[in-house]
């Protein structure tokens, strides 16, 4: 797992989220939804990590309970341990949370729903240094106006109001309310797939030269795996609240072990038509398991074409095979490390 001086910038260990199930007049707890179901990671500092899956396998579950915008209560449970620059964030409370939340914030994936449309951008940016009691308030003007001018936005744009700019436009207010407070990792929850995609591009730009001017740390959520590919340095693959696969990005995209990984891969579209009509894509059949009941030893097993026995009862260990590739996976384990040739089976077929 990726590492700075010994240690990661961030641990995540273990963490579950499960929500309850209530039903009859007493609202009673029938069940769980198992969003996040013992996920554990490292990033390391001024890196990227790239988190992807279907939608619904809990990506955006991950990074909010990181920053504890999601908390135990009415049911809900939230176990595991989170560790910033070392530190237990979990274990933290009060003015000593809001002092370490300031290093810690968030870009949301809706640019329009994210910001209050009562107020000015300006009136938003300032609310947060006030809060957070950054500068006085005399300077605070200059330091919104400075946002403004580093995310490629007039500073003359404080004086207005959210419904006056494009998609693209918030976004980058977006990510300026996340720099407002000179964080050092921010989760980046799925920040382009509401846009077009040559604004796509200008994000996911804006964000990398962030990245190097400030040394500024990613969980970058998505679903789009040509745009995890390209800004993230290692990459996680999750599937129904677990990750089945971690390895750095070209090492993933290379050589994907596991059998849900290959299947994602092969769903990305290769420009050069010859290339892509020869290639063969990988076709699951089934349904996505609920998470509220999960399968029994693999999760992917009902969608697996290489499963067997074990698959069916036994939950596979998370295991290296290789500098820093992870997955959870009894074929690849009973075969050395090696990962199964999906493309070579029946279910497998070529592009029309």
């Amino acid at each position: 797992m990726s590492q700075t001086n010994g240690q990661p910038l961030l641990e995540v260990r273990d963490l579950r989220v499960w929500f309850p199930i209530h039903r009859g007049l007493l609202s009673r707890t029938v069940g769980y939804v198992k969003a996040v179901d013992g996920v554990s990671l490292d990033i390391g500092s001024g890196r990227t990590l790239g988190l992807v899956g279907e939608s619904g396998c809990g990506k955006t579950t991950v990074g909010r309970a990181i920053l504890r915008l999601i908390r135990p209560g009415g049911g809900a449970v939230l176990e595991g341990n989170v560790k910033f620059r070392g530190q237990d964030f979990f274990a933290y409370r009060g003015s000593e949370l809001r002092r370490l939340r300031k290093h810690m914030q968030i870009v949301f994936q809706d640019p329009i729903g994210s910001l209050n449309p009562r107020l000015t951008i300006g009136g938003i940016l300032g609310e947060l240094l006030a809060v957070h009691d950054i500068a006085p308030p005399a300077q605070r003007p200059r330091m919104i106006a400075s946002l403004l001018e580093r995310v490629g936005l007039d500073p003359s744009y404080a004086r207005r109001y959210p419904h006056e700019f494009s998609g693209g436009q918030r976004q980058r207010i977006g990510i300026a309310r996340a720099l407002a407070l000179s964080p050092d990792f921010i989760v980046c929850d799925e920040p382009v797939s509401a846009l077009d995609v040559s604004i796509q591009a200008q994000v996911i730009n804006l964000l990398e030269d962030l990245q190097q001017q400030l040394g500024l740390t990613y969980l970058f959520i998505a679903h789009d795996l040509s745009v995890v590919r390209h800004i993230s340095t290692r990459v996680a693959v999750m599937y129904v609240g677990k990750i089945v696969e971690l390895a750095g990005r070209d090492e993933l995209y290379a050589r994907p072990l596991h059998p849900y990984t290959q299947a994602l891969l092969s769903a990305i579209p290769i420009p050069d038509p010859a290339v892509e009509r020869r290639r063969k894509r990988i076709v699951l059949t089934g349904d996505i398991p609920s998470p509220v009941n999960p399968p029994s030893g693999c999760r992917f097993h009902t969608r697996c074409p290489v499963a067997f026995d074990r698959c069916l009862t036994e939950d596979p260990p998370f295991k290296s095979y290789g500098t820093g590739h992870l997955t959870a996976c009894h074929w690849v384990d009973e075969h050395g490390g090696r990962a199964p040739d999906l493309a070579s089976l029946p279910g497998a077929s070529s592009l029309p």
